[in-house]
């Protein structure tokens, strides 16, 4: 992200100095809205959930400054023996809580939502996740040499495969950083997620949450991740549409955005020293 703002800034210094001051908006098509769907049902590796949420909201044209709700829905999650926990919407914020589903690992969930007359729908698993065993803090990377660089270790399991999505949210204004990892490599082993930027000082707090995800939402996210990692290179492909697991049973073709995930998740909060 920061090499696409470098690149930005230099063509803006580029056109600035040949004299050049319109503004340029460029037609966008606009398609369809769609429905997006924000459904991360986390288990704390210690204690209980206070509650469940379920965002959902619709696309909109690119130079939309809000993202709009998507209201009036009807919301469900089904257990693998029946049991049915229904999402209530907060007034009219697309959001839809549940203060009663605890998922228990290795076991399938349903989701179902009903939307402007349609049927989507998801099924998941629900994935247990290791302990963050250590943080090692270091300084002297980046381009200065004087960047903080945090590493969070933890053992892989040796008898099963294994997949993890990281994030790294620091109190200080910037982007969470997420990650994601499998173990087919290191199968067993105590191995670490990497996190640095070069503005991090110390004192700054940086929460470290790892999640156990299912193989299909390692590939989803990897897809996602790849394809922000490259926006700003005018002369890159086009990244194609990514698919979540939820599905539209009422038409096909309508198909929303999004994912349906259940994870364990281990967090710590560590300053830097």
């Amino acid at each position: 992200m920061r090499a696409a703002i470098q690149r930005t800034l230099l063509f803006t210094l580029a056109v600035a100095l040949t004299g050049c001051e319109d503004t340029v908006h460029v037609d966008v098509p606009e398609a369809t809205p769609r429905l997006v769907v924000e459904a991360s049902i986390n288990l704390p590796k210690e204690g209980l959930p206070e509650g469940q949420e379920i965002i959902l909201t619709t696309s909109a044209p690119y130079y939309n400054n809000e993202v709009p709700a998507a209201t009036g829905a009807s919301v469900e999650i089904t257990d693998s023996e029946g049991t049915v926990y229904t999402f209530i919407e907060d007034g009219d914020s697309g959001i839809y809580k549940n203060a009663e589903l605890v998922p228990e690992p290795d076991q399938s969930y349903t989701l179902d939502i009903i939307y402007n007359n349609e049927h989507y729908r998801a099924t998941e698993t629900m994935k247990s996740v290791v302990e963050i065993e250590d943080i090692v803090q270091t300084k002297g990377g980046g381009f200065s040499g004087d960047d903080y660089d945090v590493k969070a270790y933890f053992t892989d399991p040796g008898d099963e495969e294994n997949y993890y999505l990281f994030e790294f949210v620091p109190n200080i204004n910037l982007i969470p950083n997420l990650q994601v990892y499998e173990d087919e490599f290191v199968q067993g082993n105590r191995i670490f997620a990497y996190y640095t930027d070069e503005d991090l000082k110390q004192g700054d707090e940086i929460t470290i949450r790892v999640y156990g995800t299912t193989e299909r939402f390692y590939n989803f996210m990897n897809i996602l991740l790849e394809q922000s990692s490259s926006q700003g290179n005018p002369f890159q492909t086009q990244p194609a549409t990514v698919r979540g697991n939820c599905v539209n049973l009422t038409d096909k073709d309508n198909f929303p955005f999004g994912y349906f995930r259940l994870s364990e998740v281990h967090e710590v909060v560590y300053t830097l020293q």
